[in-house]
């Protein structure tokens, strides 16, 4: 007898305090591109990631309590772990929730009011602006950074437009 074992699906929690009638869309193209970053990323373990749809005030609160930084952003993120980019672990025992068994990896905020002024100001789609924030999040949540215009930045960079590449509708034209 075969034993077939299926992975459980990721847990991606999307919270919206701020009133948008695409909120269906927002948050298919956020889990969309949470799922793809993990595949491309080769995250093997099932995971929960939480991630809240604001405005500019809203995030703007959270950037001034968590960063000390009084203005709004696009999008911030808080990593759970201290990750090696492009080298995730090879067993995530000590990372899984013990009561969930889920890898906890962090918070993300996106503020859909800035997302929305980028997409118009860069001539793409609010579609893409959300999923490019989001992928942008999910790398940082998996030990990316981009602290200086060096090496870091660049690597993060490629495998942002790398995996928005794999999505339908994510790409620049």
């Amino acid at each position: 007898m075969d034993l077939i074992l299926k992975k459980m699906a990721n847990k991606i929690n999307i919270t919206f305090d701020c009133f948008t009638l695409r909120q269906p869309l927002i948050a298919m193209i956020i889990s969309k591109c949470v799922e793809a970053t993990l595949i491309a990323e080769g995250i093997e373990p099932t995971c929960e990631i939480n991630v809240l749809v604001t405005d500019d005030a809203g995030i703007r609160i959270i950037n001034r309590e968590s960063r000390d930084l009084d203005k709004a952003t696009d999008v911030l993120s808080f990593p759970m772990f201290q990750l090696e980019p492009g080298n995730p672990p090879t067993d995530w025992v000590d990372y899984q929730d013990p009561d969930t068994g889920l890898v906890p990896l962090g918070d993300m905020c996106i503020s859909l009011e800035r997302a929305i002024a980028q997409a118009e100001e860069f001539g793409h789609s609010t579609r893409r602006e959300v999923g490019y924030l989001t992928i942008h999040s999910m790398l940082h949540l998996l030990g990316y950074d981009h602290l200086d215009e060096g090496p870091m930045k660049k690597q993060m960079r490629a495998r942002e437009e790398a995996i928005a590449a794999t999505i339908e509708g994510m790409s620049r034209e």
